[in-house]
């Protein structure tokens, strides 16, 4: 059996693909639990519409800047306000 394929450069580059894509994953899911976590602190009421939106999203652009704002948020549309 010929097993080159995976001591190739393509195939490394594959894996190396992959573990980024799951740090990032990793980071975006960390941080998106951080946001609740922060929101549940505040007493502010969190509905599952809203904790799946935080917990879907996987940019971490986004992630950040509701990272942000929720220790000051008194509402979900505090965090998600635009601007």
């Amino acid at each position: 059996m010929d097993l080159s394929f995976y001591k190739s450069s393509l195939s490394e580059e594959i894996r190396d693909e992959g573990r980024a894509e799951g740090r990032t994953e990793g980071r975006a899911e960390g941080i998106a639990r951080g946001i609740l976590l922060l929101l549940a602190q505040a007493g502010v009421d969190v509905p599952e519409e809203a904790r799946e939106r935080v917990m879907g999203c996987a940019d971490l652009d986004i992630l950040s800047r509701w990272l942000l704002r929720a220790p000051t948020a008194t509402s979900v549309e505090d965090v998600f306000a635009v601007g």
